[in-house]
């Protein structure tokens, strides 16, 4: 799990030293499944990031958690990854690639820089892959789109609602609301919904508080006196 406090950087443990039913959980302060994907990376800008999808296994989770995936998609595609490891190392490699894609774009964004081709090169590819994998179903009398089925099953299907949650964001006016948290060491992404647009922190519980923390420290030493 994604555990954070004021007095630790942020990592991933257990619960309790267990794994719990649906895996691990991850903090999910994006606002945006493709942003949640991008903040897969704890301290980023620490330079000593840590890799929180180490194992296909934790992309599953993350599916799971963020509802890209259901608990049932999720387990048929642990059993797949069983029997297919080789191919589910290489889904992997496919879905941090699509994370540091978001991240580089949202952080261009940002900035007000020039998007790179192969960023949106990159992008582009998966958003094709994700269309071409969905399907217009009749349910009784409703049409409904989901994701294609298969056997044997796709070990990309979590990507694809990734991929097409960044479509979406990087379209529309929202873009301009993505913000990088300026935490010490932090560097995730958020949306920030609030009215004022003044939003600064991915989480004020954590990286607000060990701003405030460490400004109080600083103003304390100001004042301390000098020892004669």
């Amino acid at each position: 799990m994604t555990i954070r406090s004021a007095a630790a950087p942020r990592t991933r443990i257990r619960f309790g030293g267990m794994r719990t039913p649906a895996g691990f959980l991850f903090e999910l302060t994006g606002g945006c499944l493709c942003l949640d994907l991008a903040n897969t990376v704890d301290e980023r800008a620490s330079g000593q990031p840590i890799e929180l999808l180490e194992r296909y296994q934790d992309l599953l989770d993350w599916g799971a958690q963020t509802g890209a995936l259901t608990r049932a998609e999720a387990a048929t595609l642990a059993a797949e990854a069983s029997r297919r490891p080789v191919a589910a190392t290489a889904a992997l490699g496919r879905a941090r690639r699509l994370r540091e894609a978001i991240f580089s774009l949202c952080r261009a964004a940002a900035r007000r820089r020039t998007i790179p081709r192969s960023i949106l090169s990159a992008l582009n590819r998966a958003i094709a892959s994700s269309l071409a994998n969905r399907r217009i179903v009749q349910r009784g009398r409703r049409l409904m789109l989901v994701w294609r089925g298969g056997d044997p099953p796709a070990l990309d299907r979590v990507l694809w609602a990734a991929a097409a949650s960044a479509a979406e964001l990087f379209t529309s006016p929202d873009l301009a609301r993505v913000k990088i948290c300026p935490g010490t060491g932090c560097a995730w992404l958020f949306l920030d919904r609030s009215r004022s647009g003044t939003r600064r922190w991915c989480d004020m519980s954590v990286c607000g508080n060990r701003a405030k923390a460490r400004r109080h420290y600083a103003r304390h030493k100001r004042r301390r006196p000098l020892a004669p």
